[in-house]
């Protein structure tokens, strides 16, 4: 990888009166997404709240940067607290700017980074939501000959549940991806990390049923390598695969907050509930770090307890 460009002396953050986002915002993105293996989703978010944070610093913000003291970040938080951003949405704010302002002492424009002594607001933690086998049995067959391409959503139901994977990971798989004999597929993560997932006799049913009938039809002369399709034969989206999610969730009853990342925390604690150890679990989901994992741990110790309180005749 080539080195870096380092902005010129004469550009140093330090003799700028005010933060100028444009400056040193393409440099950043480039460093995220080459040098951090950061997703292009991800990337986008840090520019959305660095440019909130930048607006914000030009009224409130010292005339240089050499002034920065940890109070001007506290202050940030509290006017994005003011705001109405939940605790996990601030958090997300202070750790672009983190991001930012190493990158800035990494390129020789700031000396120290004192934003790092800003501690994260406290996260409360809420529970993910999660079908029960039988609603999920449900989902999955709720796709009809009513619907225009009955097959293809089974297919992408049955895979989201199977895999655990996330709406834009199952969106990116190509036909190659899935091996259908051998009963797996490969998906690319976040940072573009490859994992191997197995698939499940329903979900090879269903995806072996749509290459054999739908997918010909929907594709026609063309020859994309994604996997699922849209009607125009284009790869599908992940706006197109929530609207899809709704729509079958709304037909079986299920509430208004099932999405395609309910499937996923499904099939993350029905293994859980099935004996599945916490470290494969981890490298089933792709999560980087176990603690991220640890959660679906606490979903079914929930579940144990709401069975015992039902079910103990001292309850």
């Amino acid at each position: 990888m080539p080195p870096r460009k380092r902005p010129s002396a004469t550009s140093s953050i330090g003799a700028t009166p005010t933060w100028q986002p444009g400056a040193f915002l393409a440099g950043f993105s480039r460093y995220l997404q080459a040098e951090c293996g950061l997703a292009e989703n991800t990337v986008t978010a840090y520019g959305r709240d660095l440019q909130r944070f930048s607006e914000w610093y030009n009224l409130h913000g010292p005339s240089t940067f050499r002034e920065l003291k940890i109070e001007l970040f506290t202050r940030y938080l509290e006017h994005l607290h003011a705001a109405g951003l939940a605790a996990s949405s601030m958090a997300r704010h202070l750790v672009s700017i983190k991001m930012y302002f190493r990158y800035l002492m990494l390129e020789g424009l700031v000396a120290e980074s004192v934003v790092d002594l800003v501690n994260s607001p406290k996260l409360w933690q809420h529970l993910p939501k999660v079908l029960s086998p039988d609603m999920v049995d449900r989902l999955l067959a709720a796709p009809s000959r009513n619907d225009r391409w009955p097959l293809r959503d089974r297919a992408l139901l049955a895979l989201l549940y199977a895999t655990g994977c996330r709406a834009s990971e199952v969106c990116r798989l190509t036909v190659r991806d899935v091996q259908l004999e051998a009963g797996y597929c490969r998906c690319l993560g976040k940072g573009n990390k490859e994992r191997i997932v197995s698939l499940n006799p329903v979900a090879v049913a269903a995806v072996s049923a749509y290459l054999e009938h739908e997918r010909p039809q929907l594709i026609g002369l063309s020859d994309p390598d994604r996997l699922l399709v849209s009607r125009r034969g284009t790869p599908l989206s992940r706006i197109t695969v929530w609207k899809l999610i709704k729509r079958y969730a709304a037909r079986i009853g299920a509430s208004d907050g099932v999405s395609p990342h309910t499937l996923r925390h499904s099939f993350a604690t029905h293994m859980l509930a099935g004996g599945a150890e916490i470290r494969a679990l981890q490298e089933l989901l792709g999560h980087a770090s176990v603690q991220t994992t640890q959660i679906y741990t606490h979903v079914d110790h929930s579940r144990i307890k709401a069975v015992h309180e039902r079910c103990h005749p001292r309850g």
